[in-house]
């Protein structure tokens, strides 16, 4: 895969990006997994990793520190994400409760050292605030942002699921540049088409990040009403590409010039993804995808 820039200020990253955050079940989170995960991906020209202090149990982080400690890869040869602000109840944390989101100063100083502990690296190629907190002091938070990329620890600052007032706020401290806003995406999910953050995210002269690109696997396997309806028109139109549903599925959002962050750990879902990107997708299939997509009550979208 050739490298592309994830944004006009952000660094060169491969069109698909494999991220960590389905990494929930901990019987399958081991250093064989996780090693076989990121070969395969750099065997596709994968070179892109999304991680986040909670991810895999908040064990993530250390699997693939110690894949690079045993020097399966180069860390000059990868690009990494990591993100913190999410804050979810685990055993390790005796003193969290409940759910809850902080982007204080000393959340993120403490996440971020963390990270770069746990991943056995000196900097963090993009480090994400991981969802909007409504009690931040942003002002407190934006200088935190920016003193942490002046000292080398992280070279671009990056969000997650910010809606655009959210997005405008935040950067509306900043003095420095957001290169990334990571969106739920995918055929079955088309919201931010319709809620600005495809617009604003492309306004700002970034590539937009889809997060569950397969919805989950629910293109494939879903039996609603509208995975059926969507499977259906993928199947009618996957003998003219001689691709797999999924691979169509995931073109449909290269076309919306989306960038698929990858979370499975099925090895041929990954080469699906990846196999997307040999699909040139015609513009009528692409609205026909998005008609069976957002059709409601046999009504097509609106335009």
């Amino acid at each position: 895969m050739e490298k592309i820039y994830l944004s006009d200020a952000g660094p060169k990253v491969s069109p698909a990006i494999y991220g960590f955050y389905r990494w929930y079940d901990e019987a399958g989170n081991s250093a064989a997994t996780m090693e076989r995960i990121i070969n395969l991906c750099l065997e596709l020209g994968i070179n892109t990793f999304d991680h986040a202090d909670i991810y895999g149990n908040y064990q993530c982080e250390e699997l693939f520190g110690k894949a690079m400690r045993r020097k399966s890869f180069k860390r000059g040869d990868i690009v990494l994400f990591t993100k913190c602000g999410l804050v979810i109840p685990y055993p390790g944390q005796a003193n969290v409760r409940i759910k809850h989101y902080d982007t204080s100063r000393k959340h993120i100083l403490k996440s971020l050292e963390n990270s770069l502990r746990r991943l056995k690296t000196d900097y963090i190629d993009i480090f994400l605030l991981n969802h909007f907190d409504p009690l931040a002091n942003l002002e407190e938070t934006a200088l935190t942002l920016l003193q942490i990329k002046e000292s080398g620890k992280v070279k671009n600052v990056g969000i997650s699921n910010f809606s655009v007032f959210q997005h405008q706020l935040l950067s509306s401290y900043l003095k420095i540049p957001i290169v990334t806003n990571h969106i739920e995406l995918n055929l079955l999910n088309t919201s931010a088409l319709d809620n600005g953050q495809i617009d604003y995210i492309k306004q700002k002269y970034m590539r937009p990040l889809a997060s569950a690109p397969l919805a989950e696997g629910r293109i494939a396997s879903g039996k609603d009403i509208q995975a059926v309806r969507v499977r259906r028109a993928l199947q009618e139109i996957s003998p003219k590409y001689n691709a797999d549903i999924e691979s169509i599925a995931v073109a449909w959002l290269v076309k919306l010039g989306a960038l698929p962050l990858i979370g499975t750990r099925s090895e041929q879902r990954i080469r699906n993804i990846a196999n997307a990107f040999n699909i040139q997708l015609d513009s009528q299939d692409w609205y026909e995808l998005y008609t069976a997509s957002r059709r409601e009550n046999h009504k097509q979208f609106v335009i």
